[in-house]
C-alpha cells in the first residue's frame, strides 16, 4: 500500500518560536511511520518545515517539508496551515490511504476535501483547544465534521479523546490505537536498580517539584539510599536544581539533562518506576516507552493513558505520594510483569496493523 501520513506537529512545542531539533528520529510519528515501511508498505511523512531539524538527516521513507503560510494567525506550533498538501494529494492518486493527526486542524481539512473516503483520523485531544479561549474549538467541532467529515473515518488515541470526539465525528470508530514505540529499540528489562526515573521537560505544567517533594519523605520515612534520575531540561531546570539543594537531595537526585532515546533507554528499562506530576497532558508517549520496557509508572490521573494503566495493572494513576512510591517498591515484581505480558500490544508494528484491518474494513464497504 502507499500511505501518507499527514503529521505537521512532529513534536510539541511550549512556545511560538519552535527550536528545531537535532533530529526527528526519536519522535513517535517517525517511530509509526518506519514501522509502515517494514511492513512492506510505501510512506511518505508530511511534516511542517519549521519542524524541520537543523542538520541534515536521511531516512528510509520520503519526508516533505511543507511550507507554512499565513504563520501570524495560522501558527506552526499549534494550528499550521500547508496549502501545498491539497495539490500533493490531487497529483499522487496512487496513494491508498492517509493517516492525518486532530480532527481540529487545517491539514486535515486539506486531505479530506482532496480524498475523503482515503483519509483516517487519528485522533488524541479529550476536550477543546484552549487557544482564544476555546471559541475557535467550539465553532469547529460543531459544523466541520457535520458538514465536511460526516463519513471520514475517526480513530481516537484513548478512551477520554474517543469520549469526546465521537460526540461531533459520527464516523468514530471503536477501536482506540494509542501511540507506539519501536520495540526493537526499547528492549524490555526485568533487572531493576534502586532508582526512580523522571524523563520530562523541565516546565512548570510538569510539576516536578511535587515529584522532589513526595521523593523527599520517601527517603526521610524509610531510610534507603534509592535516587532519582531527572532526564530532561527546561526553564524551570535551575529552580528545581535549587530546591534539590533546599531538601537535602543533592547526594540523591540526579539532574541529567536532554537525553537521546539510545541514551535513554538503559536509565529507563532498569528503573523501579518512572514518575510523572503532569497538570495538563494528553497522551503521553515517555509513558508508553517506560511500560515497553518493563517499567511500571506512578502518575497522576491527568494523562489520557492513567485509565489504561489502571486497567492493565501497569503501574499506579492517582494523586500519588511517598506512599505509593512505597507500594511500588515493595510490589515491583508483580507491576514489571503486567508491563512484560502487555508489551506487544504497544508495539508500533502492533498499531499499523491495527490501521490497516480499520482500512480495510472501510474499503470492503
Amino acid at each position: 500500500m502507499n500511505v501518507l501520513v499527514v503529521n505537521p506537529i512532529v513534536y510539541t512545542s511550549e512556545i511560538k518560536t519552535i527550536k528545531r531539533a537535532g533530529s526527528i528520529k526519536d519522535t513517535m510519528i517517525y517511530d509509526l511511520c518506519l514501522a509502515f515501511m517494514e511492513k512492506g508498505h510505501q510512506v511518505v511523512l508530511y511534516a511542517a518545515e519549521p519542524f524541520k531539524p537543523l542538520s541534515k538527516e536521511r531516512y528510509p521513507f520520503q519526508v516533505i517539508w511543507g511550507k507554512c503560510v499565513f504563520q501570524k494567525i495560522c501558527q506552526p506550533y499549534r494550528l499550521p496551515f500547508m496549502p501545498g498538501l491539497f495539490r500533493y494529494i490531487k497529483e499522487h492518486e496512487d496513494i491508498d490511504l492517509i493517516i492525518c493527526s486532530e480532527v481540529f486542524s487545517l491539514t486535515t481539512l486539506n486531505s479530506v476535501w482532496a480524498a475523503n473516503k482515503k483519509v483516517i483520523v487519528w485522533h488524541e485531544l479529550a476536550e477543546h483547544n484552549a487557544m482564544m479561549h476555546q471559541i475557535p474549538s467550539k465553532i469547529w467541532y460543531n459544523i466541520v465534521p457535520r458538514l465536511f467529515m460526516r463519513d471520514t473515518k475517526v480513530v481516537a488515541r484513548s478512551k477520554g479523546a474517543y469520549t469526546f470526539i465521537c460526540q461531533f465525528c459520527r464516523s468514530t470508530v471503536n477501536e482506540i490505537i494509542g501511540h507506539g514505540v519501536d520495540l526493537n529499540r526499547f528492549l524490555a528489562s526485568k533487572e531493576k536498580k534502586d532508582y526512580f526515573i523522571v524523563c520530562s521537560r523541565l516546565t512548570k505544567r510538569k510539576r516536578i517539584d511535587g515529584i522532589l517533594y513526595s521523593f523527599k519523605m520517601y527517603v526521610d520515612l524509610y531510610e534507603n539510599r534509592t535516587k532519582l534520575f531527572i532526564i530532561g531540561d527546561g526553564d524551570q531546570r535551575v529552580s528545581l536544581e535549587k530546591l534539590t539543594r533546599d531538601l537535602h537531595l543533592s547526594d540523591r537526585v540526579v539532574f541529567t539533562g536532554k537525553m537521546s532515546h539510545d541514551q535513554l533507554i538503559p536509565f529507563l528499562s532498569h528503573a523501579l518506576a518512572m514518575l510523572v506530576n503532569t497538570g495538563k497532558d494528553n497522551s503521553l508517549l515517555s509513558i508508553v516507552e517506560s511500560l515497553a520496557v518493563g517499567t511500571p509508572v506512578i502518575t497522576t490521573d491527568i494523562p489520557l493513558d492513567a485509565p489504561y494503566i489502571k486497567e492493565h495493572r501497569l503501574g499506579i494513576a492517582k494523586a500519588w505520594d511517598h506512599e505509593d512510591l512505597k507500594e511500588m517498591v515493595d510490589d515491583n515484581p508483580f507491576y514489571v510483569q503486567n508491563c512484560l505480558d502487555h508489551r506487544n500490544a504497544l508495539s508500533t508494528y502492533y498499531k499499523v496493523d491495527r490501521f490497516i484491518k480499520i482500512y480495510s474494513e472501510c474499503d470492503e464497504r
